[in-house]
């Protein structure tokens, strides 16, 4: 039976390294946290409280062994903290961001790995602590793009004061690299404090796929962003901060298609979704910091107003960066063809050909697939953290408007005739109905929100 196992965790100072297991193969994941005492936590919480978060982190670290298709998964010597609470949790991040997974390998029905050992009595864990709230409340994510430019622009704006949290990670390159490339858009914004962790994992560049034919995977995957909400918890406690904020839009909610065999909403951007917020949260709350919340701040609006949003921040835009290839950009992903389109509909087209070095994305021949399946004609839209195709279709035409040329452009005869100021009516509205924010600062948010869709909808008005 192909099992995954957590084999082992320990810590250092500023040092969590997780060693686990498919079979015989060994992977081990190493976190570092820049400023953080971990051992100075485990005197504060007690060194018991402290590995139930360690669990939690490596949990979700090693689930990424999920896309090796595994049978069964033993918790080893920590199944002590594997309650059914936990496992329930577990399996229902792994199921919806695992869909894409299913999807592409086509096993509609392959069900979650099977618990090895019995759960633990929830009675039996540690007890959920209250965090020391410090001075500054708020660690906002910075990934160093149009959304981490935007939500932190959204903070300085309505003075509330945040901190920023970065994380490198090996699937994207060198720490180094990563963490400089960030630190050009946190050197013009006015973050109190500037946090940063590195991680480094075995196994998200390893050759298993191509040395073991045995295992029928065709991908990799990872449940990247519920897992950086759980390694942020040392963080968390270390520095009293009550609230994550991330900026995960209103088009995380919708799925890349509808899988014909199961009926399901296959969605390569479900750990960035509201639901996902709810069910974390949740969990949290209730099991490990009581007085803790995260939320989206872009939670109610789409693409189309936090792009308009930037041109409020220009002298901020060359510093962002999208692309999981190649940093800052390959030009030729689906999230480089979606960023660059969007762009060039919305802000000035000299700020975009200076960042991307005077490439027409339309020309390149790569780019030709990934605009098709944005603008609805393919067999879905690509699985990457991109916005609808309506949202797609808007920024085509704005381009087309404008005067820009391309091969791509072509494609805009298929959809001419579509009503774009519906669309744009719908995507520049701002949902108050959904959104986790702070009940004392969501009235003055969705002001400000509300306050960019009158002009984004001024600005798209030219075009029509």
């Amino acid at each position: 039976m192909n099992t995954i196992t957590l084999d082992s965790i320990t810590r250092a100072k500023h040092q969590l390294s997780i060693v686990y297991f498919f079979n015989d193969y060994r992977f081990e994941v190493s976190l570092w946290y820049e400023g953080v005492d971990l051992l100075e936590l485990e005197n504060k919480y007690g060194k018991e409280y402290l590995e139930w978060i360690y669990f939690h982190i490596a949990a979700f670290e090693f689930n990424k062994l999920i896309s090796l298709k595994p049978e069964q998964v033993d918790f080893g010597c920590y199944q002590k903290y594997c309650t059914e609470d936990f496992f329930t949790l577990w399996t229902s991040i792994q199921h919806k961001v695992w869909a894409q997974w299913r999807y592409e390998n086509n096993i509609p029905h392959y069900k979650e790995p099977t618990l090895a050992h019995d759960y633990a009595k929830s009675e039996d864990v540690p007890a959920k602590v209250s965090n020391d709230i410090g001075t500054t409340e708020v660690l906002v994510f910075c990934g160093g793009g149009k959304d981490s430019l935007v939500s932190a622009r959204i903070f300085e704006t309505l003075d509330i004061p945040y901190a920023s949290f970065v994380y490198s990670s090996s699937i994207y390159g060198t720490a180094q690299k990563q963490h400089r490339i960030i630190d050009g858009l946190l050197n013009g914004l006015k973050p109190a404090k500037i946090h940063r962790q590195y991680v480094y994992d075995s196994f998200v560049d390893c050759p298993i796929l191509d040395l073991d034919a045995s295992i029928q995977s065709a991908s990799l995957t990872a449940a990247e962003t519920p897992s950086s909400i759980f390694a942020s918890l040392p963080l968390i406690l270390s520095e009293g901060y009550q609230y994550i904020a991330l900026g995960h839009e209103k088009s995380a909610n919708v799925g890349n298609l509808i899988w014909d065999v199961t009926g399901e909403d296959v969605n390569h951007q479900w750990g960035k979704s509201y639901a996902a917020e709810v069910m974390i949260n949740s969990y949290i709350k209730n099991c490990l910091v009581d007085n803790f919340h995260y939320f989206s701040i872009l939670q109610p609006i789409y693409d189309v107003l936090i792009f308009n949003l930037l041109r409020e921040s220009l002298d901020l835009v060359e510093h962002t960066h999208s692309c999981n290839i190649d940093k800052p950009w390959c030009k030729k992903c689906p999230k480089c063809a979606y960023v660059w389109l969007n762009y060039m509909a919305y802000l000035p087209t000299s700020i975009v050909n200076e960042m991307f070095g005077e490439v027409n994305l339309f020309d390149i021949e790569e780019n030709q697939i990934w605009f098709k399946q944005m603008l609805g004609l393919g067999e879905h839209t690509p699985f990457e953290c991109i916005g609808q195709i309506e949202e797609s279709r808007l920024a085509f035409h704005i381009c087309k408007k404008k005067g820009l040329q391309g091969k791509a452009l072509e494609l805009y005869d298929d959809f001419k005739d579509i009503d774009f100021q519906k669309i744009a009516i719908h995507f520049t509205a701002v949902d108050d109905q959904q959104t986790g924010y702070p009940d004392k600062w969501k009235r003055q948010i969705l002001r400000r929100m509300n306050e960019v869709s009158a002009t984004s909808v001024e600005y798209i008005a030219r075009y029509f």
